[in-house]
């Protein structure tokens, strides 16, 4: 990425060496992925002896087993396909993350590999950060797949909402999401059509959050999953696809006078997390926001 090469290392930042600690993503495809430009940024910018690389792995037995043998190995970030398969070959997986179904982190804690989920997380720190306190609200969701499970999950966790509304264009996994984020918790968890909800049953919620992939850029770009009429100034909309930063979603909320939060903040806060995790050091977020906002520039 253009965007390891824009911030200046710091000079006490340390050449790779047999000492080095390696940490990577996998996933496939990869070459898209900004974490490296992020995390590389991170580890110059704290004189950490690590790197961060990413691997495009079509064979997940063979690459755990690999880096099982891996002395220098730390940990891993996982995306596409490989969230769910990876729970196999995990020595541990946290309570949340097995909830979930899904891992998007992996740390090797003395030859142990653990598994967890930082995206839940680091929304919620997201939202922290943007002052937006989500206790007492209703928060609908727009999506049911892994990324929506992460965040409704840590939501429901947390107990901070009133209401959970999920809504998808399949039925069998809205109902499925429904009934997993109602088995021990207190927050009340609703599901619906996203195709045919009653608008002012959308409008009646606090906080809208799209978990869908539409508004992507060179995918779906310039569409939106949540109608413009859905949405009214007394709003919070968050919209998880960071790229473009300006989605249609947060376009047409700007315009409706919501407050907005890109999901550029998902993604740094999520890897701010796993960096905690890897080095047990507290992460350079203003380098790490820095670097995501320069690569994403690239994009203009």
């Amino acid at each position: 990425m253009c965007a390891m090469n824009t911030i200046d290392a710091p000079t006490n930042a340390p050449r790779p060496d047999a000492h080095t600690r390696l940490c990577a993503v996998i996933g496939n495809p990869v070459a898209h992925s900004l974490s490296p430009a992020m995390h590389n940024a991170a580890f110059r910018e704290t004189g950490l002896n690590y790197v961060y690389l990413a691997f495009k792995v079509t064979h997940l037995e063979g690459c755990m087993a690999g880096l099982r043998a891996l002395d220098g190995f730390r940990g891993l970030s996982v995306t596409i396909p490989h969230k769910m398969d990876i729970l196999q070959y995990l020595d541990e997986v946290t309570p949340l993350a097995r909830s979930v179904g899904c891992v998007n982190t992996v740390v090797n804690a003395e030859g142990r590999l653990l598994g967890t989920i930082t995206d839940g997380t680091g929304t919620l720190r997201a939202f922290e950060h943007a002052g937006v306190s989500l206790e007492g609200k209703t928060i609908l969701f727009a999506g049911t797949g892994g990324a929506a499970r992460a965040v409704a999950f840590a939501l429901a966790d947390s107990r901070l909402p009133r209401e959970i509304l999920v809504l998808g264009r399949t039925p069998s996994r809205v109902a499925r999401l429904v009934e997993d984020l109602r088995h021990g918790s207190r927050v009340r968890v609703h599901g619906g059509d996203l195709g045919s909800t009653d608008p002012d049953r959308a409008r009646a919620c606090d906080v809208i959050i799209n978990a869908t992939p539409m508004g992507m850029f060179r995918h779906s770009e310039g569409e939106s999953s949540v109608p413009r009429d859905w949405l009214h100034a007394s709003q919070v909309v968050f919209d998880m696809v960071y790229r473009p930063r300006l989605t249609k979603l947060l376009q047409d909320a700007e315009e409706a006078g919501c407050r907005i939060i890109p999901g550029l903040e998902m993604l740094l806060f999520q890897a701010v997390l796993q960096f905690e995790l890897w080095t047990g050091q507290k992460a350079p977020e203003a380098v790490m926001r820095n670097t995501l906002q320069r690569a994403l520039q690239s994009d203009l």
